[in-house]
């Protein structure tokens, strides 16, 4: 049985935080487990994983997710690791999307289970999806992931579209002597499939972070060489997120540019990132965090819990710090929320 009663709120806009930003949307890890070993997000080998008995509860998880839509937030991503390994995880959606106050919900994926999970997804809730895909061709596909297979993904991708979520947005990192020989041709590849592309600068966090560090590749350099060969309109996503987005000419496709080390977005950042053991973490390059589960399990509810969600969002940070201070943060970005 629910813990949250479903009875209709006056919505509140409560979350400001201390340098005027309207706090909105919530990046919700569901497990900090990956089934791919991409080496910028994953160490080879890690195998030190959140406990069963530390994750949050659905019913935990609700707990939260209901007062924050009671203090304003529309938007919830559903994030990991990789969310669809959480088992159940098409009934936690259908329960957050009864949710009053929350609009939107998403989730973040590798699509590797996609094909499996897109229609009971879909039918709970999701209305769009992100998927990272860093390279159309196999054998480097699989070299990225250490040993995933690309056609699972491009099953997954299909069976998205099949069912209806939309937007399908694919999120490439770009990285130099990695895959930027293949930017032209995920932007053919998103053209002909209908999906929206955005491109990601690597991040600076924790072991894995420092390697892809040695790739890092300014999307300012992306976006002229595409200018290059293809007319970019300046465009908009709803949606919630950081990217800048342009539209090809003679095309339907948007793409985006989300760049938190050449041009970073801190000053319109909306979003807080709850863990998989119920940590809020207030930046994703900043230690800020205010610790949930065990008010949760000693029975803090109702205007207590929103109460120290205020304080939370009180915590939240001016800006980063990827670019004065690299690899200060040691958590990986798969325990994190994504």
């Amino acid at each position: 049985m629910s813990e949250v009663q479903s009875e209709a709120v006056t919505p509140r806009d409560d979350l400001i935080d201390p340098f005027g930003r309207t706090i909105e949307y919530v990046r919700l890890s569901v497990t900090d487990k990956c089934n791919l070993r991409c080496f910028y997000c994953l160490p080879e080998g890690h195998k030190d994983f959140e406990e069963a008995g530390n994750r949050l509860s659905f019913d935990e998880i609700e707990t939260v997710m209901a007062a924050f839509g009671e203090l304003g937030v529309r938007r919830v991503r559903i994030t990991g690791g990789e969310p669809l390994l959480r088992k159940d995880l098409p009934t936690l959606v259908g329960r957050l999307a009864a949710l009053p106050g929350i609009e939107d919900l998403s989730v973040s994926t590798n699509a590797y289970l996609l094909e499996r999970d897109a229609a009971a997804l879909k039918e709970a809730g999701v209305g769009r999806i992100n998927v990272s895909l860093d390279s159309l061709r196999a054998d480097r596909f699989r070299d990225i992931t250490r040993g995933a297979e690309l056609s699972r993904v491009l099953e997954g991708l299909q069976a998205a579209r099949e069912v209806g979520l939309d937007p399908v947005k694919i999120n490439m990192v770009a990285m130099k002597g990695i895959n930027d020989d293949e930017v032209e041709d995920m932007v053919e590849f998103c053209i002909e499939n209908g999906f929206t592309l955005r491109f990601i600068e690597t991040m600076p966090l924790g072991t894995s972070g420092s390697e892809a560090s040695k790739h890092y590749l300014d999307l300012q350099e992306v976006k002229a060489r595409l200018s290059e060969r293809y007319d970019l309109t300046p465009s908009v996503m709803p949606g919630g997120g950081p990217a800048r987005y342009y539209r090809i000419g003679g095309s339907e496709l948007k793409i985006g540019f989300i760049t938190p080390i050449s041009q970073h977005f801190c000053e319109t950042c909306n979003r807080v990132r709850m863990s998989v053991d119920g940590t809020l973490y207030m930046c994703l390059g900043q230690e800020h965090n205010y610790p949930l589960r065990d008010l949760l399990r000693d029975g803090v509810r109702g205007e207590e819990l929103k109460g120290h969600l205020l304080q939370a969002i009180g915590m939240k940070p001016e800006r980063h710090e990827f670019r004065e201070k690299p690899y200060q943060i040691v958590r990986f970005m798969s325990a994190t929320g994504g």
